[in-house]
C-alpha cells in the first residue's frame, strides 16, 4: 500500500504505508503508521520528511534491539517515534498496525506528547495529534 490517509487529527493527516521507504514530501508533519521495522535505515527514511509521529513495527526486537534502533536516532532530531508489538500487528502491514497494533516502545519525544507503552496505535495517534 502507498500512502493512504485514514484520518485527520488536529490538522495532522494519519497516513498508512506498508514501507517507510514510500514517505514523500507531502508526508512532512503527518502521523505515519507504517509496517516497516524500526531499524536505523527506517529512521533515516522517516527523517527525510519529518513526520509529527512515526510508528514502526518492533519486528520482534531483533538482535541487540535492532527493531527499535530508530527511536533514539529520531529522538535526537526531535521526531516522535514508537513501535508496535509484532504480537499485535503483522510486520509490513500498516493497516493491521492501525486497526490492532499496541505500542511496545516509545521515544522520549513521543512520551512528551503523551504516548505510552500499551496504548493502541489509534489512541497514540489521537494523543500525539492533539499534542
Amino acid at each position: 500500500m502507498r500512502n493512504e490517509t485514514v484520518a485527520e487529527i488536529a490538522g495532522h493527516r494519519v497516513v498508512l504505508m506498508d514501507s517507510i521507504s514510500l514517505i514523500a514530501p507531502q508526508d512532512k508533519g503527518a502521523i505515519i503508521i507504517c509496517g516497516s521495522h524500526g531499524g536505523l535505515i527506517s529512521g533515516a527514511f522517516a527523517a527525510l520528511h519529518p513526520p509529527h509521529l512515526v510508528v514502526f513495527s518492533d519486528a520482534g526486537g531483533g538482535k541487540a534491539g535492532a527493531g527499535r534502533a530508530a527511536l533514539p536516532t529520531l529522538d535526537a532530531k526531535g521526531i516522535a517515534c514508537a513501535t508496535t508489538s509484532h504480537d499485535t500487528a503483522r510486520i509490513g502491514d500498516a493497516q493491521d498496525a492501525w486497526l490492532s497494533g499496541v505500542l511496545s516502545a516509545v521515544s522520549n519525544t513521543a512520551r512528551q506528547k503523551g504516548l505510552a507503552v500499551g496504548q493502541s496505535v489509534k489512541e497514540a495517534a489521537e494523543v500525539a495529534g492533539s499534542a
